[in-house]
């Protein structure tokens, strides 16, 4: 998107002996790639420096909530403290930037209030939530503290066919295509009750640029306005390959969350109002889509 409004674009990747750069494989020619590590302060500093950016986007994070139980030391040092870290690069490096911080709806966790809004008070349920929770107030400390002009997006589940394997929107619709296929029989899952509030990542990309746009900054809230369930996922995206999800999804206890986030849904009139966004496609689009996709990548060339 930032490229297509004529952007110059950089990435921050780590050293690594692989190039793991399959979901921007088709930008990699278009974006010129600085190597920093959100561990290393002064990897940051000096990748802002040579970058001299107008705007940020952190969007780096241990991402993935299950994880955060087994490695929730490394989830606190990249979802929280690397983002204080990246504050502080900015305010050495690059003042005068703008900062994007891609706070989550995992925050809200055990929510107190119906939808979930600006001012609804915190509860996180999970290690990613509680680090995305100081990831969001040290951003607001740096914005007070130092008049930078830093904002936290608080988005919630963002999908496209290129989310990660491991989230479960992706793990349905793969699992589709591989049983529609014949690669596969079967999909298990853990709670299938769950309900989140899912839009397409295009759209919410959009919400982070208009954020960044703004006179004055101010912390949003990004969501559909709707919800749906586990078990709803899995009927709409078996549906798309003719399928009956009964006949394939099996629920195991290993997939279930020490302490589960029930119910996240948005209230998303903040952004309506200040930012004019409006989500442009629907639940059922969006699964359709990752589902042909992934029955594109699975199929024989």
């Amino acid at each position: 998107m930032l490229l297509s409004k004529g952007y110059k674009v950089f990435g921050i990747v780590r050293r690594s002996s692989t190039t793991p750069y399959e979901r921007i494989a088709h930008l990699v020619d278009r974006v010129e790639l600085l190597s920093a590590d959100l561990l290393d302060q002064h990897s940051l500093v000096d990748a802002i420096h040579d970058a001299a950016p107008s705007e940020i986007y952190n969007l780096a994070a241990q991402s993935f909530v299950q994880t955060s139980w087994t490695q929730p030391v490394l989830t606190g040092e990249f979802t929280a403290l690397g983002v204080t870290r990246m504050l502080e690069a900015m305010r050495k490096a690059a003042p005068h930037a703008r900062f994007y911080q891609a706070s989550s709806s995992e925050m809200f966790g055990k929510v107190v209030e119906t939808p979930q809004r600006e001012s609804t008070p915190f509860y996180p349920r999970s290690p990613y939530g509680v680090a995305k929770v100081y990831a969001h107030w040290i951003t607001v400390n740096y914005r007070e503290s130092f008049g930078l002009y830093a904002v936290s997006g608080i988005l919630f589940n963002h999908e496209s066919e290129r989310r990660g394997l491991e989230f479960v929107t992706r793990k349905v619709t793969d699992g589709v295509a591989r049983i529609k296929l014949g690669l596969a029989r079967e999909l298990r899952l853990g709670n299938l009750d769950a309900r989140r509030d899912w839009g397409f990542a295009g759209d919410y990309v959009d919400a982070m640029w208009r954020m960044l746009q703004q006179d004055t900054p101010d912390d949003y809230v990004i969501g559909s306005g709707t919800t749906w369930s586990v078990r709803q996922l899995c009927e709409t995206a078996f549906a798309v390959a003719g399928l009956d999800y009964h006949d394939h999804v099996l629920l195991d206890e290993k997939f279930l969350r020490p302490a589960e986030v029930d119910m996240l849904v948005a209230d998303p009139s903040h952004a309506r109002k200040k930012l004019g966004w409006e989500p442009t496609m629907a639940f059922p689009q969006l699964i359709e889509r990752m589902v042909l996709a992934d029955l594109a990548r699975h199929r024989p060339r």
